[in-house]
């Protein structure tokens, strides 16, 4: 599956940006998605991930409350909504699908299969 990210951009601190992952060439909904950051110096990490049919959640305990995945599968689309801005998430922002069971969330970078190009959020004090 290719994975196109994009959304990203300078914004300042308590802004919002929403981020989209637009995805073809197979099935979109066999897939569990997930949003990862990289910042500089720093390892990959995951923001969120959402389940293929979109029940199941996953937020990172440093953006919950703040952040917010969804998904439609007739659009082929997961977006990352990220509210309340900090300078701390600067980073390059990832997408992700990872092939596994329904219902499932996937945490590790390991366990995903196709990775987006990134798109970079920077965010000002």
């Amino acid at each position: 599956v290719q994975l196109q990210a994009s959304g990203g951009g300078l914004v300042q601190a308590g802004g919002s940006l929403r981020l989209s992952c637009a995805a073809s060439g197979r099935t979109f909904s066999d897939y569990a998605m997930g949003w990862f950051r990289q910042a500089p110096g720093k390892e990959r990490e995951l923001v969120v991930a959402v389940s293929r049919g979109g029940k199941v959640k996953f937020h990172a305990d440093s953006v919950k409350g703040r952040f917010t995945v969804s998904r439609d599968n007739a659009k082929n689309t997961v977006w990352l909504q990220m509210n309340s801005l900090k300078p701390e998430d600067t980073a390059v922002y990832y997408c992700a699908a990872a092939q596994t069971v329904t219902g499932a969330v996937v945490r590790t970078t390991l366990g995903y299969d196709y990775w987006g190009q990134g798109t970079l959020v920077t965010v000002s004090s």
